[in-house]
């Protein structure tokens, strides 16, 4: 299970019931941050989420209606007696960046490890997420991020038998471990489970024109939350120059990339009543949302896989 919840929708600057830009995930007692606009911290509050498990926060990018809430946050979670080691993940130039804000929280109970982005993508494995980072096209570095909660195969007990594995070694096996015993030989995981089965995909663009590397990294996504900036169709022009989308571009993404179902986020603070572009939105891709804060879903893996 995944819980995924939207905690600011806003591009550019905070408005009154919309913060800025930033999504938290929860699995397995940790829970990963993208973006961390102003407005963050009580936006946590507000959904009654708490601070302390966020072991990874990912950047897109470091405009500050993306970044400028972390300040804060790190005091807080110091607050809260965090001592576990902190995991940040942006692109190149992240220590920097956060060294200079932390010119205001400089003392931390905690450790930060860097995790910099050079190449096109980029994949990683922390606390049971897989993280595949990809540059986008924004008018400075910026990335955007898949997030899977992959699962293996069902352990199939009569491979196990057929390889002659020893019934005390099925639970390491099962978990995905690879065992050595005293008499040195070597038994593996694809000995025992199945083929693997369908995990938990969350794809998370903002601040980008529409690429095809989009729409390859967030194929099949069960949810795909992506910046809509412009809903007036007369701001195309407007989109191209600044880089950024309107809600008519990532829902084309959304049904070309076959995902389930897609959130619009990141709105212009020009955009009122947003909810009257939908009919339109829908016409492309119909199970699109517009994005609120505090949005969420709960995520379940399919029983029947």
């Amino acid at each position: 299970m995944l819980d995924v919840c939207l905690l600011g929708t806003a591009g550019m600057m905070p408005l009154p019931h919309r913060w800025l830009t930033a999504a938290l995930m929860r699995y397995n007692g940790s829970n990963l941050l993208i973006d961390c606009g102003e407005g963050t911290q009580i936006a946590i509050k507000e959904k009654g989420w708490t601070f302390k498990p966020i072991d990874v926060i990912c950047f897109t990018h470091y405009h500050a209606d993306h970044i400028s809430g972390l300040p804060g946050l790190l005091l807080t979670m110091g607050n809260a007696e965090r001592t576990e080691t902190l995991t940040m993940i942006g692109p190149k130039g992240l220590e920097k960046v956060v060294s200079a804000l932390r010119m205001i929280a400089p003392e931390l109970p905690f450790e930060i490890r860097y995790i910099e982005l050079t190449g096109p993508e980029e994949d990683m494995e922390i606390n049971g997420y897989h993280i595949h980072a990809f540059k986008v096209n924004h008018n400075i570095s910026c990335y955007g991020y898949t997030v899977e909660i992959r699962r293996a195969g069902r352990f199939d007990v009569e491979r196990a038998r057929n390889n002659h594995i020893p019934q005390k070694l099925w639970n390491p096996l099962q978990k995905g471990q690879t065992v050595t015993t005293e008499d040195g030989i070597t038994f593996t995981p694809d000995m025992v489970l199945g083929t693997p089965r369908k995990g938990i995909k969350v794809t998370y663009c903002t601040d980008t024109r529409p690429t095809e590397n989009i729409v390859k990294c967030a194929r099949h996504s069960d949810l795909f939350i992506c910046e809509g900036m412009y809903a007036e169709k007369d701001k195309i022009a407007k989109a191209k120059q600044y880089k950024h989308m309107t809600f008519y571009e990532a829902a084309d993404m959304a049904k070309r990339a076959g995902v389930e179902e897609m959130w619009l986020t990141h709105f212009s603070p020009s955009l009122v009543h947003a909810e009257d572009y939908m009919p339109e939105v829908k016409k492309i891709f119909p199970n699109a949302y517009l994005g609120k804060d505090g949005k969420s879903v709960e995520l379940l893996f399919d029983e029947n896989e």
